[in-house]
């Protein structure tokens, strides 16, 4: 059974001697809500025999409490306190010499950890690989043992959901600066980008303001502080005192093309015409509606069709469907154009193609009324039921063919015939739709007859039924043989050419040029 691998059970590594060790974790926990913890992550830190995390001198960590939901009683916690964060040291090297001995000092804590057969989860906030204190493990521990590092969101990404501001667009540019840059610096990056987020404030935060005011977009900055938590806090960069940033805060700079659209300057005005859309669902599966469809129905405001097609398409609250019998075209149609007048949205819904015996037309008609002028109509194509039908079998529209429509509503059915006799003379492959009704249920009948005219009783016949639907299924058979009783208005015939052959495995096909050997069903 293939599926996910459970960390628990994830193979022991080697270390630098062959040894079977514990693996390495780099684990990122989000902005700051437990909730935004990936379920890797999660289950990571539920499985870990060690969990790690760093802290101030106070020995209170962020990272811990984002995780503590998801530690279970019995793992080893190893604290790992900074010597120095802002305050001064007196040590030999410096605040860089005494930042670097905690590093060393800490990775060798969690290397006997791995040399013991422990694994090691070390939580990072936001994620490992940006601006984490995960990295300088990863730096010390990574070549020497198994080592996985799991991404989280970014406190940049957390701070724009906070704002609800997009940071860029199209190719826009987005630039990650830490506040602890020289102020002119920071100017110089802030006055060329596009967008921009500065992280690592705290006591740089009177130098980052300072940076975007000289840099001309101080007006247009935002602050936003422990983003995603229930301190979460957000204002105009400008209006924040200095003295209130914690260092858990960063400054946006998001573009000016993300900027909230402007009110409309006259609310009062004549609503500008929508725009009707005839769209072509395919012939059942879903998988069958092209991308391009899918986006005009789920632009819509409005969805206008037959009630079984409207069934077809996932229900929108958002949208207000408008279901008819399937007999009243003009009247649906001359609907959707109304509703397009007002303002609206419209998909007018089809089956199969919506130009192949469907609704475009009759849009289309309807549309060429003094009262519907001006009305935009788009067609979008659809898979129709004659392709689906080929493709369940092979190839037989794989040269020329012909598509008629039994159905005599809209034409006599002496020119149904009349058609049925030449299309047979010039030897095409023929597609027929609407073959058979409770109202008509004689003229498949009498087709059949017709083409038997010039055409021999062997001819290749498919007929399928509710293709890509849940009652979906294809019979091959022959002219002579085909029983119209079997056959309904689910159903698209597919009648064959003279070339027309069923191969030794079963597939069905024209050939692409014309006047190799006539077809023999099962040679």
């Amino acid at each position: 059974m293939s599926g996910s691998v459970d960390p628990a059970a994830a193979p022991r590594g080697s270390g630098e001697h062959g040894v079977s060790t514990g693996r390495l974790y780099g684990v990122g926990l989000g902005p700051g809500d437990p909730e935004l913890v990936t379920v890797r992550a999660a289950r990571l830190i539920a499985a870990a025999d060690v969990v790690a995390f760093h802290a101030a001198q106070h020995g209170r960590s962020v990272a811990r409490s984002v995780a503590a939901p998801y530690l279970r009683a019995g793992q080893v916690e190893e604290l790992l306190v900074y010597p120095v964060t802002t305050e001064t040291t007196d040590h030999p090297g410096g605040y860089q010499g005494a930042i670097d001995e905690f590093y060393e000092a800490a990775a060798a804590r969690l290397a006997a950890h791995l040399d013991a057969g422990r694994d090691v989860v070390v939580l990072a906030e936001g994620d490992p690989f940006f601006y984490g204190s995960y990295m300088h493990m990863h730096k010390r521990l990574a070549h020497r043992y198994p080592t996985e590092v799991v991404p989280g969101v970014t406190s940049v990404s957390g701070a724009a959901a906070a704002v609800g501001r997009p940071l860029v667009e199209r190719d826009e540019v987005l630039t990650v600066l830490p506040g602890t840059l020289p102020p002119e610096e920071l100017a110089e990056w802030l006055a060329t980008t596009d967008s921009a987020a500065v992280v690592k404030l705290g006591r740089t935060f009177g130098n980052v303001r300072a940076a975007f005011d000289a840099a001309g977009v101080l007006d247009r900055a935002l602050y936003v502080e422990r983003a995603s938590t229930d301190r979460q806090r957000t204002a105009p960069l400008a209006d924040v005192d200095p003295d209130t940033v914690p260092y858990f805060s960063l400054a946006l700079l998001p573009s000016r093309l993300t900027d909230p659209a402007p009110a409309p300057a006259d609310a009062c005005a004549e609503p500008r015409p929508g725009e009707v859309v005839v769209v072509g669902l395919g012939p059942g599966a879903r998988c069958w509606t092209t991308p391009e469809a899918a986006d005009a129905l789920a632009a819509a405001d409005d969805l206008v069709g037959y009630g079984p097609y409207l069934d077809r398409v996932p229900a929108n609250p958002r949208q207000t469907r408008h279901a008819s019998d399937n007999r009243v075209e003009a009247e649906r149609a001359a609907h959707a154009l109304e509703l397009a007048r007002s303002g609206r949205r419209v998909a007018v819904v089809s089956s199969g193609d919506p130009g192949v015996f469907a609704m475009a037309a009759a849009v289309l008609e309807v549309a060429e009324r003094p009262e519907h002028a001006g009305v935009p109509v788009r067609v979008l194509p659809g898979l129709t039921a004659a392709q689906a039908v080929a493709a369940r079998v092979g190839a037989p529209l794989g040269h020329d063919f012909a598509v008629v429509s039994l159905s005599d509503v809209r034409k006599p059915w002496d020119v149904v015939v009349d058609r049925l006799r030449h299309t047979s003379a010039a030897d095409l492959v023929l597609a027929l739709y609407n073959p058979r009704s409770r109202a008509r249920p004689h003229q498949l009948a009498q087709a059949q007859t017709v083409l038997l005219e010039g055409r021999k009783p062997d001819t290749v016949v498919v007929v399928g039924r509710d293709v890509g639907g849940p009652e979906e299924s294809i019979r091959v058979t022959t002219l002579g043989e085909l029983d119209p009783e079997t056959v309904d208005m689910r159903c698209c015939v597919l009648v064959g050419s003279s070339q027309t052959r069923v191969s030794r495995t079963g597939a069905v096909y024209s050939p692409r040029t014309h006047g190799g050997p006539a077809a023999h069903p099962g040679s």
